[in-house]
């Protein structure tokens, strides 16, 4: 089962499940598909907190990633 925290970094998550680099990409989070950036600033940034700053609505994304066949923890799924 692929469970995304949203109180982990970016860079964890893109750790433990690569294949959600191309997911956030689409997403808006084009900075995710850069070793580099996903190095540095991902290591500091939650998914929530990315959402913020790009003006994207959280639960946009939550839906997307369970439609991508990833899992939200439920009591995670308002913003942080």
């Amino acid at each position: 089962m692929k469970e995304i925290d949203l109180r982990k970094s970016v860079y964890d998550l893109t750790e433990a499940y690569p294949e959600l680099i191309p997911v956030l990409k689409e997403l808006g989070f084009l900075g995710v598909a850069n070793a580099l950036t996903r190095n540095t600033i991902g290591r500091v940034t939650t998914i929530p907190q990315g959402c913020k700053k790009m003006g994207t609505d959280l639960n946009v994304v939550i839906k997307k990633l369970e439609e991508k066949g990833f899992t939200v923890m439920p009591w995670l799924k308002t913003p942080i």
